[in-house]
């Protein structure tokens, strides 16, 4: 639904009614597959190169070889990465961002621009505040 074009009069600019419940399951659905404080951070290590588990785990300091697992499986059930499992030994397992995933930049790119406008909102209106 773009709210943008709605034009019900009931809105009174609120981005939810009664009526429009239901979207928000759609909202809530994106956010649990982006939340949590390693996932959008797996993403860009990725797509910066780093496929093999080993790699994802050194560029990511704190995070344990067991959230990484969970993670990615996480991932790969809501089709963001893909596994591959080379048959010969020492097994190596690499992972790729799907054609899904990256349907996403556009999206993670709106995040971090209202992420950091909003940052700067909160800055300032502290400073106002504190400035009282």
């Amino acid at each position: 639904m773009d709210l943008s074009t709605h034009s019900d009069s009931t809105m009174d600019g609120y981005i939810c009614t009664v009526k429009q419940q239901d979207d928000i399951k759609f909202a809530q659905d994106a956010l649990y597959v982006l939340t949590g404080k390693w996932r959008m951070q797996i993403i860009i290590s990725i797509y910066n190169g780093q496929h093999r588990y080993r790699e994802i785990a050194r560029y990511l300091p704190g995070l344990s070889f067991a959230m990484l697992s969970r993670e990615l499986q996480i991932m790969e059930l809501n089709v963001l990465v893909s596994r591959t499992e080379d048959p010969d030994f020492p097994k190596q397992v690499s992972y790729t961002l799907t054609d899904y995933c990256q349907s996403l930049y556009p999206l993670i790119n709106n995040l971090i621009s209202w992420g950091r406008e909003h940052r700067e909102t909160i800055k300032l209106t502290h400073q106002q505040n504190n400035d009282k």
